[in-house]
């Protein structure tokens, strides 16, 4: 998570969060990647006339916690090549992918596995891939941060809303996202899907910066989405961790984190126009997802669905065979406390609370 950021941020890092001295060569692989990005985003100013005042067309944006589907959902849109998204490489060298990335994706692609560790689902660095990752390496002000701080989670945690975030901290956020998606649009020149599970808690805000954007929320059961959301935390830690990865308040936090965010997300949805949002269940989803994403196409007024439906076909049959992540009842002392935690959304989408 932290390939891409330049030795300056680096440095301020360092001096304000602690890490594990076990952890010193990942710290020190860091400090190296980081002297590279730093000399390259020199280099990157050069397209700044290029990309500088590039007008962003209004994004779709992909709403839903993490585990909801929103992977799914991003990869089956994002076969229809009308569209452009941040991909794999892009996210994680947000300061210098125009300059770097043709030369260093066939390096860095033969040392990434070929499936999320967290639910086999194939992994490519040119596939799609959520621009949080991008905000994490351009600004740290992110929850996913977390992964890399687990012991300091809870000091990232205002960044799933921005509602209490110091004004100066937010207008350097909405730079840094700004800059990154006029790159993308200067990158691809079409209107840009993007998918960031903290963005469900960011309606007021995208809103803000794009009046005109769409967006599509996809929901699924509550107690899966638990099961899977701790899972794949406790894979992340490991993969991005400079603290000791043990929370032992591990679901007190992603109780919290889910509350917070749709306790904005409730409040906000109405912001948005009736033409401009979607809702989909994963469940539907995969049971139908020809079915599903027509049903989008249809609500959003998107491009004519006739034309991508063959190419979508194609990408849904190379599915056959998944199998998902499977898990055990969870305790039902924590099921209660789930149920009354989180009840807005069972009852909200008719989830069984059983």
């Amino acid at each position: 998570m932290l390939a891409g950021i330049t030795f300056r941020q680096w440095s301020a890092l360092r001096k304000n969060l602690p890490f594990e001295s076990s952890l010193y060569p990942r710290a020190l692989s860091i400090t190296f990647q980081s002297l590279k990005n730093s000399f390259c985003a020199r280099h990157e100013r050069r397209f700044e006339p290029l990309y500088k005042n590039v007008f962003i067309q209004p994004p779709l944006f992909i709403l839903g916690h993490w585990r909801n589907g929103t992977t799914h959902l991003h990869n089956l849109i994002t076969q229809d090549q009308r569209f452009g998204y941040p991909n794999g490489y892009q996210v994680s060298f947000p300061h210098t992918f125009l300059s770097t990335e043709k030369r260093d994706t066939p390096i860095l692609s033969f040392f990434l596995p070929r499936r999320r560790p967290m639910d086999n689902v194939e992994m490519t660095i040119a596939g799609p891939q959520e621009e949080e990752f991008a905000l994490c390496a351009a600004t740290f002000m992110s929850p996913c941060i977390a992964w890399v701080f687990p012991r300091q989670k809870e000091k990232f945690e205002k960044y799933l809303t921005f509602r209490d975030v110091d004004p100066a901290e937010l207008a350097e956020w909405r730079d840094a996202f700004y800059t990154f998606l006029k790159k993308l649009q200067w990158r691809h020149n079409r209107p840009l899907v993007l998918k960031s599970p903290p963005h469900t808690a960011r309606i007021r805000l995208l809103l803000d910066l794009f009046p005109n954007a769409k967006f599509v929320h996809i929901h699924r059961d509550p107690f899966t989405v638990f099961q899977s959301s701790r899972r794949t935390f406790q894979l992340m830690v490991t993969w991005h961790n400079l603290q000791r990865p043990d929370v032992p308040d591990l679901d007190d936090w992603l109780i919290r984190l889910y509350r917070l965010m749709y306790d904005a997300f409730f409040e906000d949805r109405s912001l948005i126009p009736t033409r401009n949002y979607a809702e989909v269940a994963f469940e539907q989803l995969e049971r139908d997802p020809i079915g599903e994403i027509r049903k989008i196409y249809q609500t959003l007024n998107l491009p004519d669905f006739a034309v991508f439906e063959p190419t979508l076909q194609k990408y849904v049959n190379s599915l056959a065979g998944y199998q998902k992540n499977t898990f055990r009842d969870l305790d039902p002392n924590l099921k209660s406390r789930l149920r009354r935690a989180w009840h807005k959304c069972f009852d909200e989408w008719g989830y069984s609370i059983s």
